[in-house]
């Protein structure tokens, strides 16, 4: 069993930056792909980015690409999110998940609750 706690979300202005982080429990956090989605007002869920087992490979969601950063820290149990360069569109609530397939979008094995960012013009 893994949980997952999201942290850093908050108001930010255009423009600026901000960095999430979701803290896992457990001691197979390292056997997990890492994944960050968000959910804007109105909208459905969307995927922003993904890291795999050892962090050597990520991919973004176009909408976010150059932007924003994930990295993890296996000793810690840490994954994160690098956000630079807010938007307003990028208003949302930002979900840690975690799988053991990379970029198997459909089906995530854990989820955390949601941390806000809202990106003031």
């Amino acid at each position: 069993q893994v949980q997952l706690v999201e942290s850093g979300g908050g108001l930010v202005q255009a423009g600026g930056s901000l960095k999430l982080s979701c803290a896992a429990s457990g001691r197979t956090f390292s056997s997990y792909v890492m994944y960050w989605f968000r959910q804007a007002p109105g909208k459905d869920r969307e995927f922003v980015a993904v890291i795999n087992w050892s962090g050597g490979y990520t991919t973004y969601a176009d909408s976010v690409k150059g932007r924003f950063t994930i990295s993890r820290e296996n000793d810690k149990n840490t994954v994160n999110l690098q956000m630079n360069s807010l938007k307003p569109e990028d208003t949302a609530v930002y979900y840690c998940a975690a799988n053991r397939v990379y970029y198997s979008l459909g089906d995530m094995d854990y989820w955390g609750r949601g941390t806000l960012v809202t990106v003031s013009s």
